[in-house]
């Protein structure tokens, strides 16, 4: 029974109706929900006019990861992050990496149990695991956010930081709520196209956009991930579309460009050409960005080099650092001021 009171809880952001509906205003999707029913991330449920949620400290996932893995590479470069998940999503993108954990039907099937656990757990280990962060990320946090909210407010007390690994698909009420304790966000871009987003994730574009700028306008330090699909979203005019969008934000936040492989309902594909992702790589840096990465390929793209001097300043194998030559947040040849947080 514990468990399972920890795992349900009133939900927040949400509006009562007539006849015991709801709204919720979590998502961009503003489910209307009627009595007995789930929202589209079938983790919140309307009973009897009040809106519950099912994934409040119910983890599916704890992990001590590199903050690089997030990708977050202007976020505490070389710490290590406290991550968490609980299962669920308001996406249903085919090609989704962990859509054993994300997809509640499917997790379900395949035997997924959550552990229960408390917000006092979760800033408890992420302080004795040494991390400087905790990464609500995995699946989307969104979904949790209840519980991601509570944790977020607790790891300040203990100068901790948080960041949310996302697809952006958030309201700017929601973003509003957990932008004093949010301090950095990685959101994936998926696409240019909102045919792109209506068919393969079963969404929109116009709202990743928005909190893309809301989250920046509130000073979350934003970096972004676009994951090259080959023949659905890597022609040359949609990543200037991608790279001008993200100029006309702000010319610091990274674009982390990732290789897509063959998986879940998108098995039959290819993945992507090496030189799709370099020919993008190009793409961000012609159009002025001053950080541009590669995703999933090892050896080239992972780089962090000065956008005033061009002096390599971050040399990363894999997730791990080699050489770092950032002083007070500052380059060690120049002196231009590297943008990020704890650099």
């Amino acid at each position: 029974m514990e468990a399972k009171e920890n795992m349900e809880k009133e939900a927040v952001l949400y509006e009562k109706l007539e006849g015991e509906k709801v709204v919720c205003s979590l998502c961009s999707h503003r489910c209307r929900i009627s009595d007995g029913a789930f929202g589209l991330c079938q983790v919140r449920e309307n009973r009897n006019g009040i809106l519950y949620t099912h994934s409040y400290g119910a983890l599916v996932a704890q992990n001590l990861d590199p903050i690089e893995k997030k990708p977050l590479y202007h976020f505490w470069p070389g710490s290590t992050s406290y991550s968490i998940a609980a299962m669920g999503c308001n996406f249903q993108c085919g090609f989704c990496q962990n859509w054993q954990i994300s997809q509640v039907k499917e997790a379900k099937a395949l035997g997924v149990t959550p552990r229960a656990v408390k917000p006092e757990e979760v800033v408890r280990q992420a302080k004795r695991s040494g991390s400087k962060s905790i990464s609500y990320t995995y699946t989307e946090p969104t979904i949790f956010f209840e519980f991601a909210y509570d944790v977020s407010r607790l790891a300040k007390e203990e100068n901790l930081t948080n960041a949310f690994v996302t697809n952006g698909f958030m309201t700017e009420e929601a973003i509003e709520m957990i932008s004093p304790y949010l301090d950095a966000a990685n959101v994936d871009l998926k696409s240019f196209s909102d045919d792109f987003y209506r068919k393969v994730c079963k969404a929109k574009l116009a709202p990743v956009l928005k909190s893309i700028e809301f989250m920046w306008k509130k000073k979350i330090w934003v970096e972004v991930t676009t994951l090259l699909v080959p023949g659905q979203n890597d022609s040359e005019e949609e990543l200037r579309q991608i790279a001008q969008f993200l100029m006309g934000v702000d010319r610091a936040i990274p674009w982390h460009i990732s290789r897509f492989y063959p998986q879940y309902r998108m098995d039959d594909l290819e993945s992507t050409p090496l030189r799709s992702l370099r020919r993008a790589y190009e793409i961000g840096k012609e159009a002025g960005l001053r950080y541009v990465y590669l995703g999933n390929v090892m050896g080239e793209g992972n780089d962090t080099f000065c956008y005033q001097c061009g002096e390599r300043l971050i040399e990363r194998v894999g997730f791990s650092i080699r050489q770092y030559r950032i002083r007070e947040g500052k380059c060690s040849r120049c002196g231009s001021r590297i943008d990020g947080i704890g650099l």
